[in-house]
């Protein structure tokens, strides 16, 4: 039997929203994401607050999330929606 059908694992990376590191600690990430970063999450991001005319920027917390997606693919020498060969 002759695999056909050859599936490519992919890792899908994201970010959550920037916000004030005291606030970030029960942040989740989105449905079907793991978060891979701990506690009040990356200090790598600024965050804005519009003051009348004025936005001034923060210096924020996220957190990275990380989602594994399975992509089906064909093995070389297959093709098409059933993978069929020659």
């Amino acid at each position: 039997q002759v695999k056909k059908q050859c599936d490519q694992k992919l890792l899908i990376r994201m970010k959550t929203k920037c916000v004030p590191c005291s606030l970030n600690l029960d942040t989740q990430c989105p449905a079907g994401y793991t978060k891979i970063t701990n506690g009040t999450g990356t200090p790598d991001c600024r965050y804005y607050l519009e003051i009348k005319t004025y936005t001034l920027s923060f210096p924020g917390c996220r957190h990275h999330c990380v989602k594994e997606f399975e992509q089906p693919e064909c093995c070389q020498g297959h093709w098409g929606p059933d993978c069929m060969g020659k």
